[in-house]
């Protein structure tokens, strides 16, 4: 039995309605795209420092990080189309005020703008599992959770190519027309939302979520900037974290939380957030080391001297590999349980890190180990949504994707973070750059998370599918769920 959502109403909405959500999807893609590569390019377009362009990138995270469940939350009552279609126009209007040359403070705000676009995954995947039929449900939704990761390869080279071209803004008109697309298709396809009673706003939830999530994003990306010993840093994060315990205890003790952490009590929903996380900083560290050795000039002794094009073009291998994998985890998921993908993919991203480490003089070595990367990241990330939302009343899809986009965003920014401790550890005060074998470090680091986010994965999930679901027995509604009935998870339904 299909979740009761209401379908599209027509044939060739319903023909339209996963590319249309894929679009979306595609534009959270886009929107990272202009942060990383774009940096060195904004402080010298806006002649500021490289430390100030970083904003560009930081204020996008942050705000994302905030957006996320709170347009997750309100996107599981019945006004979600309203809230994307209201995202994308709050995304339309950050682009356009980025792509006009009004100087770096309007840049800023407009990056700060694009970031409510990071909440719109959750809200597509959400819109999936109560609108596509059943028997394209499960591609949809890991078509969906890959789009933003195979998106960066096309997002990158294309962002790097306009900006080398065409100046700084073509990068940010080609935001603008994306998102004007989105926005009509969206409008056009998207279904109403089921009939589900709304639920009070958590606003001070929301505020403490806000507050602790942004200072810590701020104090990880800014980490590298002040010092990772610095009194300033160690207080901030000391006092995000607090916060965000004050959070959790708000949640479980509101009837209607922004985020239920209730459901983290199922340990296969536990598990699907912290592979997540740590697979975000078994990816980060790995792009992060990547992009950086490969635009290190050679008379550093090592690197590839690569342009900002060039870079961009080494994450197409990601891309293609991340798609590959959607298409063989579909295949697999017919005879194979998620307790034995996860482990896999885990495997195949600690693979691309050892190729890294020991192989790395040449581009094509550097294609073959995003090829592998994109393989990993690509299998992981197919595998744990479908495990988020098999494990939760359909109610709550939203607010339990927003929450793994959240957990993703922080592996993202402390994967970055951590690329950045080792390199720094690494270097002799004065050195311009670190030394090679900083490289090797980090990349070690990274196959140690990769091989303990394999291990707590599969035990976890184990455990958790022979113990039955806690969730179910707590929130009936989620026997209604349709990726049950397609085996998403074994065990955790019968086909009605």
């Amino acid at each position: 039995m299909h979740p009761t959502g209401s379908p599209a109403s027509s044939p060739w909405r319903q023909r339209a309605l996963v590319p249309v959500l894929v679009s979306l999807c595609m534009l959270v893609a886009i929107i990272s795209s202009l942060g990383a590569p774009l940096i060195p390019t904004i402080a010298a377009v806006d002649h500021v420092s490289v430390s100030d362009a970083q904003w560009s990138l930081t204020v996008t995270m942050l705000v994302g990080a905030v957006a996320t469940p709170t347009m997750g939350r309100l996107g599981d009552g019945p006004h979600r189309k309203k809230v994307i279609l209201t995202g994308l126009g709050v995304v339309m209007a950050g682009s356009l005020l980025a792509a006009l040359p009004l100087g770096f403070a309007c840049l800023i705000v407009g990056r700060a703008l694009q970031g409510v676009g990071m909440g719109l995954v959750p809200l597509a995947i959400a819109t999936a599992r109560d609108s596509v039929p059943p028997r394209r449900a499960r591609s949809a939704l890991s078509t969906l959770s890959l789009t933003t990761a195979a998106g960066v390869g096309i997002g990158y080279p294309v962002t790097g190519l306009l900006a080398q071209t065409l100046g700084m803004y073509a990068g940010f008109w080609f935001a603008v027309s994306a998102t004007v697309l989105a926005f009509v298709a969206a409008a056009l396809v998207l279904p109403k939302t089921p009939q589900r009673p709304a639920h009070p706003m958590d606003v001070p939830g929301a505020l403490l979520l806000a507050f602790g999530m942004g200072g810590l994003l701020f104090a990880l990306t800014e980490g590298e900037n002040w010092g990772w010993g610095s009194p300033r840093l160690l207080v901030l994060g000391t006092v995000s974290l607090l916060v965000l315990l004050g959070w959790a205890l708000h949640g479980l003790r509101t009837a209607h939380p922004l985020v239920d952490l209730r459901l983290i009590r199922d340990r296969t929903v536990f598990a699907a957030h912290l592979t997540t996380m740590m697979g975000g900083i078994g990816m980060y560290l790995l792009i992060s080391l990547v992009t950086r050795y490969v635009q290190t000039p050679s008379s550093a002794g090592y690197g590839l001297g690569a342009s900002v094009v060039v870079t961009g073009l080494i994450l197409v291998p990601f891309s293609v590999g991340s798609l590959a994998a959607g298409r063989v985890v579909r295949i697999l998921v017919r005879t194979q349980t998620p307790v034995r993908l996860l482990p896999v993919s885990c495997l195949l991203s600690l693979a691309a890190l050892l190729t890294f480490v020991f192989a790395h003089g040449h581009l094509w070595q550097i294609f073959v180990t995003m090829a592998l990367a994109g393989l990993g990241v690509g299998m992981n990330f197919a595998v744990t949504p479908g495990l988020v939302v098999a494990s939760v009343p359909a109610h709550e899809t939203g607010s339990a994707m927003s929450f793994n986009q959240v957990v993703k965003y922080i592996g993202y920014s402390a994967g970055s973070a951590l690329s950045a401790v080792i390199l720094q550890a690494a270097a002799s005060p004065g050195q311009g750059f670190p030394p090679e074998s900083g490289y090797r470090t980090a990349g070690l680091t990274g196959c140690a998370v990769w091989a303990a986010t394999a291990v707590t994965g599969y035990v976890l999930i184990r455990t958790g599918l022979r113990s039955g679901t806690r969730v179910r027995d707590t929130h009936p509604a989620a026997a209604d769920v349709g990726a049950e009935s397609e085996g998403l998870v074994p065990g955790a339904g019968t086909p009605r």
